[in-house]
């Protein structure tokens, strides 16, 4: 016999009456059992909640009854076979409308690179390299602003309306900037869609998470990037006209419009996070939420690593001081330096002014582009294939360290060692070998990666803060980058931003932990009792 009531001596005072969880004899049914176990745990655990009890239960003899509960759900024919995994098709849906997020985000981070010309002509501000980083960077400063409140959103109103609000400054500001005649103009409706970028990064990483199945989770959140890759190749192809025609950019911004609108409607028809819901007390509607998810099967299992991951915490609202000096700080670490690493790297310089770059080089920068996007997406696939196979840990590994290997052949190719033909080849391909290798794992394992390994109560709040390290650092590249490719050249340059993704080698092999098929609860457990 197992009795949750061990719980009681272990420290849960409040709770004298705390029922029988699960029995296992011959007379019994381990499906039975569990069911009315845990409806009399949700109500109790409900009443804790009313009472803010902030006491914390040893997990040994607590979990030990949970697994075991767990294990009943999973053989409910008594004949000791598993019932495997959930189907990942009732999730599916749910995550592609999430990626238009991503869509929209790397949409944005491309828009400006084929049409910054025909916009500093029409606009006035040619030649002027402070203004053109302006009109990227403005962006990166509002996606910093929008960062910093994700969590809040998130938190507040729920995943969905989170959504639906990130996806409201992205129609403004895409407006503003297309009929805009001023420089200003356009730097106010870049500043709007930051905003909007900044809310959604943060919301598709603890959406996705949330509702995926863990044997698929690495996948779906690789899919996310693949989202990213397609809106960046979309702006690139969108913006070729815009070198024979001087107005063809405001078409560009007015083209995004439509999948932020599409994003806000078809949300409207997408579950709402079940971790959301259980930790606002929402049980039924968790459980609800699962069943569409996952299946009938799966339900009882799922609430209890809802109740699992809940052993211990405090039920309060989260703190900014228990993630930058409590146990959840290694967390905050991990997340905010690989974030940095992966700006520091260089990569997002590519994305806004790889045309710039390519010009440079003697190379024409419509076919280049195209390329680069090429690129980014083939990685993104392979990662795709790769994430729940390898790991996180491997792919962060392998794919910054081929991007410090590119860096050098495109530091090699500015030198006088290489000749006019040496240059192209060795510019040119180092730079999508660089796409490439971002793409298989530094470009979608941070969010990912964060978003498993933070405890659930304090998952928004860590991601809003590692992302607006991300928008920091992203900011001043793109502010900074013509500046000091200018004054330093490429050779020096790629050379910094090669140093970068070595140290980021290093980091990932002493620091980050492998999160590849374990349940969030698992890995927040496990990271707890390390610490």
């Amino acid at each position: 016999m197992l009795l949750l009531n061990d719980a009681y001596d272990q420290g849960i005072k409040e709770t004298p009456n705390l029922p029988l969880f699960l029995r296992l004899d011959d007379s019994s049914s381990p499906v039975a059992c569990f069911s009315e176990g845990m409806d009399s745990v949700r109500r109790t655990y409900t009443i804790m909640r009313g009472r803010h009890i902030d006491k914390r239960v040893p997990s040994k003899e607590f979990l030990s009854s949970l697994d075991k509960a767990e294990t009943a759900v999973r053989l409910p024919t008594g004949t000791g076979k598993d019932i495997g995994n959930p189907s990942w098709k009732p999730s599916l849906p749910h995550v592609l409308v999430a990626s238009l997020t991503s869509l929209l985000f790397g949409y944005h981070l491309g828009v400006v690179n084929e049409t910054l010309e025909s916009i500093s002509i029409d606009l006035g501000f040619s030649g002027n390299t402070i203004a053109e980083g302006l009109v990227v960077s403005t962006c990166l400063g509002g996606a910093f602003i929008g960062s910093l409140f994700s969590g809040l959103v998130a938190d507040g109103v729920g995943r969905r309306r989170a959504f639906q609000l990130s996806a409201l400054p992205m129609i403004v500001g895409a407006s503003v900037s297309a009929s805009t005649e001023s420089l200003e103009g356009m730097l106010l409706g870049r500043f709007f869609v930051g905003i909007g970028m900044g809310i959604g990064p943060s919301v598709t990483a603890l959406y996705v998470t949330e509702v995926s199945p863990a044997y698929v989770r690495g996948t779906y959140g690789s899919s996310t990037q693949i989202a990213t890759c397609l809106g960046l190749l979309g702006s690139l192809f969108a913006g070729i006209p815009a070198k024979d025609n001087l107005g063809w950019w405001r078409i560009c911004f007015w083209i995004s419009t439509v999948p932020a609108a599409m994003l806000a409607v078809f949300m409207e028809l997408c579950a709402e996070s079940p971790q959301w819901l259980f930790k606002r007390g929402r049980a039924a509607e968790a459980e609800a939420v699962f069943e569409k998810l996952l299946g009938g099967a799966y339900v009882k299992a799922a609430m209890a690593e809802l109740l699992k991951s809940d052993k211990g915490d405090d039920t309060g609202s989260a703190k900014l001081s228990e993630l930058l000096f409590g146990r959840s700080f290694r967390v905050v670490y991990i997340g905010s330096t690989l974030f940095a690493l992966q700006q520091l790297s260089g990569i997002n310089a590519v994305f806004y002014f790889s045309s710039t770059v390519f010009k440079k080089a003697g190379v024409p920068s419509a076919s280049a582009n195209i390329c680069v996007g090429v690129c980014n997406l083939l990685g993104s696939t392979v990662a795709v294939v790769l994430m729940d196979k390898l790991g996180r840990k491997v792919l962060l590994i392998g794919s910054f360290a081929g991007m410090a290997v590119s860096l050098g052949l495109q530091a090699v190719a500015y030198t006088s060692f290489s000749s006019p033909f040496g240059t192209l080849f060795l510019s040119v391909g180092g730079m999508l070998l660089f796409v490439l290798s971002f793409a298989t794992g530094a470009g979608p394992v941070p969010s990912l990666l964060l978003s498993e390994i933070c405890p659930g109560r304090l998952r928004a709040t860590a991601l809003a803060i590692c992302l607006a390290v991300h928008w920091v650092i992203n900011f001043f590249v793109g502010l900074l980058f013509l500046r000091m490719l200018e004054q330093l050249g490429s050779v020096l340059l790629n050379a910094i931003f090669g140093f970068f993704c070595v140290v980021a080698v290093i980091f990932v092999q002493k620091n980050v932990i492998e999160t590849k098929g374990k349940s969030l609860q698992e890995i927040e457990i496990s990271l707890l009792s390390a610490t």
